[in-house]
């Protein structure tokens, strides 16, 4: 039998953004927390998904909740589980919704029984504690098929989803005709982009963008000794004699070290401190374009050989992701790749896989890689809404980016970054990064206004907001 398992989320205040803000600014946040309080009164707020580790919408929920908590919402987050085959099927869904093909694989009534059969096992548990005028906010396709036995029971069910397609083809038309059953039963959708939202959503969507907790052991400040105290217990930096100890700060403020190792395929010795680092943070996904940013820094050093810069392509411990089947065989394809680059490339292209048994452990290791690069890389193939380019943004740092998706939405070309309008040339990919390299100060100057562009619009102050908004709305169509 499978169930849905409740993850715990502590409650954060709201007063923390009140130094970040201006009067105006935090009397309207205090506002819209009592207009949540007011609305959501005698019900719960549920949040489900498909992981509690790995991936943007893992990391995106439980801030959220923390701050509905903080303000007196009963905001709670479940996650389903399921079969290797049902994730499988979900993954697929995945791709086609980014107008991908991913494996091939069908999509056919044999698919769609497996993935209700899987659907059927978590709503069981999911009855007994949704009750009605609760609000269920569905993350994905993996949980879409939920919503008509929740809708039935009396609850306002949301479907909320984190990826898209700028341009649809037959595989996004095949993934909307499989999710169709379910989407129907939902009262509302929302969407990253406008782009994202098909026909049969067009007079219930909401469009409402991720935002970043800037708060998050992941975004916390860290002195750049700390940094490389982390990095160099991690793997991923050559250590210093006399280095401070690789501590942060946990969410509930006791500090704590870092002491796991990463896995790492490298050639040689750990980049010196000094040395400018290329950094691409992102799951083990084919669309994600982890072989294609390995391609394009090859070009970049036969055609600079003299640049010191050396490239660091950063996922999650393979293993460690539920809902992900295909983080492995991505991972090994990436691997065969840098096997047949020359030994010059080799020697500095650093694969590592990050540990995840402790998550804040993880976001510390990320936040200092993230805060020592040189230049942050996204070079999605398709991208719903990259976290990991806002979050290295909120860092001030230089990024260059695919002008795909809500990418586009965040980094504003030769402003607050660099978008490579072609994800697919890696001759444009190595002169974006080759120019921030060569010219410091315009490095600098982007990363400045990439903090200002995140904290005027990335943050949870805006998103919670957007939520107070999406109340109204599905209540006013109740």
């Amino acid at each position: 039998m499978l169930k849905p398992f409740d993850v715990h989320v502590q409650a954060e205040p709201l007063t923390r953004f009140e130094p970040e803000l201006d009067a105006a600014g935090w009397s309207t946040l205090q506002a819209q927390a009592t207009r949540a309080r007011a609305l959501l009164a005698g019900r719960t707020f549920w949040n489900v998904s498909s992981t509690a580790r790995g991936g943007g919408v893992a990391e995106l929920i439980p801030r959220l909740v923390a701050y509905a908590r903080g303000v007196g919402v009963d905001a709670r987050w479940l996650v389903l589980t399921g079969t290797p085959e049902f994730f499988h099927i979900t993954k697929r869904l995945h791709h086609a919704l980014h107008g991908s093909r991913g494996d091939g694989s069908p999509l056919g009534a044999g698919e769609h029984d497996r993935y209700d059969e899987v659907l059927r096992d978590n709503v069981e548990e999911l009855l007994v504690l949704v009750k009605p005028g609760d609000v269920v906010l569905l993350h994905d396709p993996q949980t879409v098929g939920l919503a008509p036995a929740l809708a039935t029971a009396g609850a306002r069910v949301v479907w909320r989803c984190h990826v898209g397609c700028d341009t649809p083809n037959a595989e996004v038309a095949r993934a909307w005709e499989f999710l169709a059953p379910g989407l129907a039963a939902a009262r509302l959708t929302v969407f990253t982009r406008a782009a994202y939202v098909p026909p049969q959503c067009a007079d219930r969507a909401i469009v409402i963008q991720p935002s970043i907790d800037i708060f998050a052991v992941k975004n916390q400040p860290l002195a750049p000794q700390v940094a490389h105290a982390i990095l160099a217990t991690t793997g991923l930096l050559r250590g210093t004699p006399g280095a401070p100890e690789p501590v942060f700060t946990r969410a509930d403020g006791v500090p704590a070290r870092v002491s796991r190792g990463a896995d790492i395929v490298r050639l040689g010795a750990e980049p010196a401190p000094d040395t400018p680092l290329v950094v691409q943070v992102s799951r083990w996904d084919p669309l994600k374009d982890p072989a294609g940013v390995l391609r394009g820094f090859a070009l970049l050093l036969r055609q600079s050989p003299d640049l010191r810069a050396q490239l660091v392509l950063a996922g999650p411990a393979v293993t460690s992701v539920a809902d992900d089947p295909e983080a492995t065989s991505t991972l090994q394809d990436v691997i065969s790749l840098w096997r047949q680059q020359p030994h010059f490339v080799r020697q500095r292209v650093h694969l590592a896989c990050l540990p995840m048994g402790d998550l804040e452990e993880n976001a510390a290791i990320v936040n200092a890689l993230q805060r020592h690069a040189a230049v942050v890389a996204q070079k999605s193939l398709q991208e719903g809404f990259g976290l990991t380019i806002t979050e290295a943004m909120w860092k001030a740092r230089p990024v260059v980016a695919s002008a795909v998706g809500g990418l586009q939405d965040q980094v504003v070309h030769d402003v607050n970054g660099l978008l490579v309008r072609d994800p697919g040339d890696p001759a444009e990919f190595a002169g974006a990064v080759r120019s921030l390299l060569e010219d410091p100060e315009r490095a600098a100057r982007l990363g400045r206004r990439a903090h200002e562009h995140v904290r005027a619009h990335f943050t949870a102050v805006r998103h919670l907001t957007d939520f107070v908004r999406l109340i109204e709305r599905l209540d006013a169509r109740g």
